[in-house]
């Protein structure tokens, strides 16, 4: 079946941001759960919200999808303000929700039909996005499956089709696979990279997850309220000095002798001896070359998503060295 969204947001909407908040402001007493925040994303982009309980995702989600009024600051959706033009904001949103709610007594296509009255959307058009949802998600053959008798992935890929139903541009998920066995959410975000790769949606989800947060175009770390860090991927990486050679052998304190002699800076660290420099990759045989020490190991490590999320937390750009570093190993055997 040809995958395709017939009616877009038209020429004024699609040159808006898909989400634009400007200093976005959430409170709670005297609390700011969210502390001036501005991020926006184009059309067709997945950002993730990474931070930990208390960092103000949901808070933010709650606004952006009309859930609840920020205190200051300005939210818009394809360029209908949240609180202006809640209706006309509501109709470019898709939404799902950490909890399930889905009625489990009801089938696969009941729900979806269930939504589509919700939207107003005529029987005939209804139908035809119905089963083109069904057809997208894989559930043709579940669609009279009661929702009681699905696996998680199963409930949450109805619950990212009906969010989908009535042409949303955007597509808002909390903690989108929360619950869900690696296998199920593996096959979520094969489902949601599709979303954006063919349908064009815009995505914005927030997790607990690191690995999670690299499937993004753009990553918005959170901390009190306030962003501590953004980017994508590879610059959030590239900011934090931690690409390193580290060096493992029967004697550490000779290695580095060594090193220093051959004009290297090397440090001695829990696990080898690392020298530390922007590529790795273009100076390793230099290494290998300056060392003559027996057992020699040599692995090049650059920063991990959990290198990044440990500086934003402690409040610094500079090398921060998690355990899931990236690795690339070479044995180098010695007499």
């Amino acid at each position: 079946m040809s995958i395709h969204e017939p009616d877009g947001p038209g020429v004024a909407a699609a040159a808006a941001p898909a989400f634009a908040l400007t200093d976005l402001v959430v409170r709670y007493g005297k609390v700011r759960a969210v502390d001036g925040v501005s991020i926006s994303s184009p059309p067709g982009r997945i950002t993730a919200l990474l931070g930990p309980n208390g960092a103000g995702k949901s808070s933010l989600l709650g606004v952006l999808s009309t859930a609840a009024r920020p205190d200051a600051g300005s939210v818009r959706i394809f360029g209908h303000d949240v609180l202006s033009a809640p209706m006309a904001a509501r109709r470019r949103l898709g939404l799902v929700f950490q909890e399930r709610t889905l009625d489990k007594e009801l089938s696969v296509e009941r729900n979806l039909w269930f939504h589509a009255r919700l939207f107003g959307m005529k029987r005939a058009d209804a139908r035809a996005r119905i089963d083109l949802m069904l057809d997208l998600f894989g559930l043709t053959d579940r669609r009279r499956q009661p929702i009681e008798e699905l696996s998680g992935g199963l409930a949450r890929r109805v619950e990212i089709a009906r969010a989908l139903l009535h042409r949303p541009g955007l597509i808002i998920l909390d903690e989108p696979t929360n619950g869900l066995d690696p296998a199920a959410r593996a096959t979520v975000w094969a489902d949601l990279l599709r979303l954006r790769d063919r349908l064009g949606v815009t995505v914005l989800y927030s997790t607990h997850y690191m690995d999670e947060a690299e499937y993004a175009d753009e990553i918005v770390i959170l901390q009190k309220g306030r962003v501590v860090r953004q980017g994508s991927l590879e610059q959030l990486k590239s900011s934090l000095d931690s690409s390193r050679i580290v060096v493992s052998c029967a004697d550490d304190e000779a290695a580095a002798r060594q090193l220093r002699a051959a004009g290297f800076d090397p440090l001695i660290e829990p696990g080898g001896v690392a020298v530390h420099c922007a590529d790795p990759e273009a100076r390793i045989a230099e290494v290998v070359r300056a060392l003559d020490v027996p057992g020699l190991t040599v692995a090049v490590r650059h920063p991990s998503m959990n290198d990044v999320y440990l500086a934003a937390a402690s409040g610094s750009g500079g090398s921060q060295i998690g355990e899931d570093s990236h690795d690339r190993q070479e044995s180098v055997s010695t007499p």
